[in-house]
């Protein structure tokens, strides 16, 4: 197991508010013929994208909500999909809602997870397939995937923002402790996460992070 490195800043409620704010202000506005389009690299499609975002986001706060989060393997919700080809969730937007409408069940998802992490318990574990995890641990999850998503859903768009370097710096330390960051955090995370390569280093086509709670100092 990679150690963790030392100083860290913890991940809390309000980094993946931070986050989902970084999202709907860079994702504000794109029209919704665009919403149809492939989402970077991912088969998904932009809205899918963002519906998967969304049910990531869901489907951690609600691991919190149950008294022994470890003792239920995953809250027993209908997985299902649209087409053979898109993400398998749990929670999708109402078309008719257009774009603004799943932009707000990003932001709702987002302050469950946000008020779930920053209730529990700081010795409550729940389960994740990468291994248990603490509320700090899927706070920082949360973090990632809302991040590095909205990268997805950016690509091809001339609306490509940078999120606060912060934040990335944050959950590198948190879930990449295995990871080196050079250049800025938000490259390297972006790195870590297989979306690009650099001068120094491949892109990766395997990777993970590491949930597992380590001390603060």
């Amino acid at each position: 197991m990679p150690q963790p490195r030392e100083p860290r800043t913890p991940v809390s409620g309000k980094h993946v508010r931070q986050a989902v704010a970084h999202c709907l202000d860079a994702l504000e506005g794109v029209p919704a013929a665009q919403w149809h389009d492939r989402a970077g690299d991912l088969e998904w499609t932009r809205w899918e994208t963002l519906e998967h975002l969304a049910d990531d986001l869901l489907t951690y706060a609600l691991r919190f909500g149950l008294a022994k989060p470890m003792g239920v393997a995953r809250v027993p919700l209908r997985v299902t999909s649209d087409r053979p080809e898109g993400p398998a969730n749990v929670i999708f937007g109402d078309h008719e809602a257009g774009p603004e409408g799943l932009m707000t069940i990003v932001e709702a998802c987002g302050g469950l997870l946000a008020a779930a992490v920053d209730t529990a318990p700081a010795t409550t574990l729940a389960p994740h397939v990468f291994g248990a995890s603490d509320a700090e641990g899927f706070a920082a999850m949360g973090v990632v995937e809302t991040l590095v998503h909205t990268h997805d859903i950016t690509q091809g768009l001339d609306r490509v923002r940078e999120p606060a370097q912060e934040l990335s710096e944050r959950a590198l330390a948190r879930l990449f402790p295995d990871v080196a960051v050079l250049d800025t955090p938000w490259s390297t995370l972006l790195w870590a996460t297989g979306r690009i390569e650099t001068p120094d280093r491949p892109r990766r086509t395997d990777w993970r992070w590491y949930g597992a709670p380590h001390s603060r100092s």
